[in-house]
């Protein structure tokens, strides 16, 4: 079981690792695409992401610091859904389309994260 533990956790905190680095390395891309959802700041605030991506994602796979990774990515889940998956406020059907089911993916993601502050301490196979 804590090798299933660990794989989970493994593509879990890979896909925010994979996610976080693209943030950072696309940032002009990101930024230009908050910006057309009416972020303020929009290159502060993709770096600010990727950095939230980042941290929780190496620290679900490590392991460490478990509570302040869940922290992160539902600090960073929360509002980008409300904010650039607002579905329910677009027009145009396919894009109404890819933002809804955008919204429903960070949805799903955020209870797999959730569900995690409910492992105990330490995590099976955790570095720290």
């Amino acid at each position: 079981m804590e090798y299933i533990v660990l794989l989970g956790r493994i593509l879990l905190g890979g896909f925010f690792i994979i996610n976080g680095y693209n943030h950072i390395r696309n940032i002009a891309m990101v930024a230009g695409y908050a910006q057309s959802k009416g972020v303020p700041s929009p290159k502060a605030a993709s770096a600010i992401t990727g950095i939230l991506l980042l941290i929780g994602g190496l620290s679900i796979v490590l392991g460490a610091y478990p509570y302040l990774g869940i922290v992160s990515i539902v600090v960073f889940l929360v509002p980008v859904s409300f904010k650039m998956h607002a579905y329910w406020n677009v027009q145009d059907p396919m894009a109404k389309m890819g933002d809804r089911i955008n919204f429903m993916k960070n949805m799903a993601i955020l209870g797999a994260v959730l569900t995690l502050a409910a492992i105990p301490q330490p995590w099976p196979l955790s570095l720290f």
